[in-house]
C-alpha cells in the first residue's frame, strides 16, 4: 500500500525558501499572506506569488515577465502555464517547483527579479541597479 506523500519535497522546499528570501530581499519588499498565500509585494503591489508552503497545494511561485524572451522561457518550464483568474492575459506565468526539471532556484530569482523590476518604482529599481554595483 502507498503512503501519500505529505508537503513538498525537501528540494522544492529549499527552492521556495531560497526564493522567498530573495525576494524578501528587494528594495522596499514586504510579505504578505492574502488569500492565505504567501506573496511579496513592493509599494502594496504584489510582485511574486509564493502559493503556500503547508503541503496544501505543489509549490510554485507566479511572476509578472514583460520581456517577451524570459516570459517565453519561463513558458517551456515542466508544468509552467499563464497564471489564472485573467493574469496570464497579463503576462504572469505560474511555475511549478515540484516537477522534474523544475527551473533551478537561481533562474527563479532571476525571473522574480524582473517580476519586481516590472511592478517596483524607477526609484526602487534604481536602489536595486545601485546594490548591484
Amino acid at each position: 500500500m502507498a503512503v501519500a506523500k505529505s508537503g513538498p519535497s525537501k528540494g522544492a522546499l529549499t527552492k521556495w525558501t531560497r526564493v522567498r528570501d530573495f525576494a524578501l530581499g528587494m528594495p522596499g519588499a514586504t510579505e504578505d499572506f492574502p488569500w492565505g498565500e504567501t506573496v511579496a509585494k513592493v509599494n502594496k503591489k504584489v510582485f511574486v506569488f509564493l502559493g503556500m508552503d503547508d503541503g496544501s497545494y505543489p509549490l510554485g511561485i507566479t511572476v509578472k515577465l514583460k520581456e517577451e524572451e524570459q516570459h517565453a522561457h519561463a513558458l517551456t518550464a515542466p508544468g509552467a502555464e499563464p497564471a489564472g483568474y485573467g493574469l496570464g492575459k497579463a503576462g504572469w506565468v505560474t511555475i511549478p517547483l515540484e516537477e522534474k526539471g523544475a527551473p533551478s532556484a537561481a533562474l527563479l530569482c532571476d525571473w522574480v527579479e524582473e517580476s519586481y523590476r516590472v511592478i517596483a518604482t524607477k526609484k526602487l529599481v534604481a536602489e536595486l541597479d545601485a546594490r548591484a554595483r
